[in-house]
């Protein structure tokens, strides 16, 4: 459903909720999250609705006009479809705003950082505390971008499991959504004011309208993909990354392509946008594992497979790199896989004639890759029978 004179297009981006859906938006509202601070600072407990109506409220006292506030990303595709076997980690708040200047960014960041005083517990002295303070013990992520095409800030708050609070304050931003079924936001604005001025309770015959809108495009289109676990998108160069480590988690997931051939060619593409973005291998390191580290709490063992498929469509469509640069990569990919195999007691055994030699692997950072040996064995990510060189960690 759309709004005033918007044309039958636009129309089509947009849905009212059902009741039914509805009840899953308040619920995740009113979960309390746990913010954990480092050092001696202690855990906060916040809920979405609570912090998003805080930080709202000392923005206007501040005289900035917040145009709405949005939830976005894999919550709201909870809220519009509870089983599609993604589950929902981040807790991804956008709050609409004008960022003009860089005064307007560092009054949004002050603005969130004094908004955490209220969330400490009771008898915690808050006269000595200072926002930098705040900053080191409870900001995960601090993100500025500021170019002719997107301006808009990232604060991200600590949570040790990976559900981590973002508030996203957004001025422009081109690229929204990487694929169909993470392209949803929710309009929060209707029911937090139901919040405050209703003294009935909602219920299936009395409750607020909440607009949900897909930034792929067509709502039905995009809601059918979530529901029929369909993997769609389009111009994947415009994502940071190419989005090639989400296409590789919907893969494992159980999700499909809508059209095969279409992926293939869409697969290339994100190859060459991840290579761009990551081109150092200490960088493409550091991308992985915290992928890994994000996005596979409590379901640990789809880790080993993930970097499988990964490997497979590096090794299929990467056409940007230099041979010994896509042998690197494929290599780190190998290695990060069997560390996962290792952490898992799940390595296979290796025959008795396999031949393994050290050789130092300097181009992977961790400490924990200091030295490796090669051993030539079976590859389970190649599809003929030849044998390929594994990275393994030594003992």
């Amino acid at each position: 459903m759309s709004s005033g004179d918007a044309g039958p297009e636009q129309g089509r981006r947009f849905c009212v909720l059902s009741w039914e859906q509805v009840r899953r938006l308040d619920s995740i509202l009113g979960e309390s999250v746990p913010v954990h601070g480092r050092g001696n600072f202690p855990t906060l407990s916040v809920q979405p609705r609570q912090i998003v109506q805080v930080v709202r409220a000392r923005l206007e006292e501040r005289g900035v006009v917040v145009r709405d506030v949005k939830l976005n990303g894999s919550a709201a595709s909870h809220v519009l479809h509870q089983d599609t076997g993604l589950g929902y980690k981040d807790l991804d708040l956008i709050f609409g705003l004008s960022l003009t200047d860089d005064r307007a960014f560092r009054l949004v960041k002050d603005v969130v950082l004094d908004s955490l005083l209220e969330f400490l517990p009771p008898g915690v002295s808050r006269e000595r505390i200072t926002a930098l303070t705040l900053k080191e013990a409870y900001v995960q992520k601090l993100v500025k971008v500021c170019n002719d095409t997107d301006r808009w800030s990232l604060i991200s708050l600590s949570n040790n499991t990976g559900k981590n609070v973002e508030l996203k304050f957004v001025d422009s931003l081109r690229r929204q959504f990487e694929f169909s079924v993470d392209s949803f936001q929710i309009g929060l604005d209707s029911l937090l004011l139901f919040d405050r001025c209703s003294e009935t309770a909602m219920s299936e015959s009395f409750h607020p309208t909440v607009l949900g809108e897909s930034m792929y495009g067509d709502f039905a289109e995009a809601l059918g993909h979530l529901r029929g676990r369909t993997i769609a998108t389009r111009s994947p160069e415009e994502i940071r990354g190419g989005g090639l480590l989400k296409y590789c988690h919907l893969l494992v997931r159980g999700f499909c392509p809508a059209s095969e051939t279409q992926m293939k060619t869409l697969q290339r593409y994100m190859c060459s946008r991840f290579f761009i973005d990551f081109p150092d291998i200490g960088e493409q390191q550091r991308k992985l594992e915290a992928y890994l580290q994000n996005h596979f709490v409590g379901m640990e063992h789809k880790r080993y497979e993930c970097l499988m498929m990964l490997w497979r469509v590096v090794d299929e469509s990467t056409v940007c790199l230099m041979g010994h640069e896509r042998r690197q990569t494929l290599a780190l990919i190998s290695a990060l896989a069997l560390r996962v195999l290792a952490e898992q007691n799940a390595i296979p055994a290796v025959s008795s004639n396999v031949t393994c030699y050290y050789q130092p692997a300097p181009y992977v950072r961790d400490v924990n890759f200091s030295n490796y040996y090669v051993a030539r064995v079976h590859s389970p990510m190649h599809r003929s029978s030849s044998s390929y060189q594994t990275w393994l960690p030594c003992s």
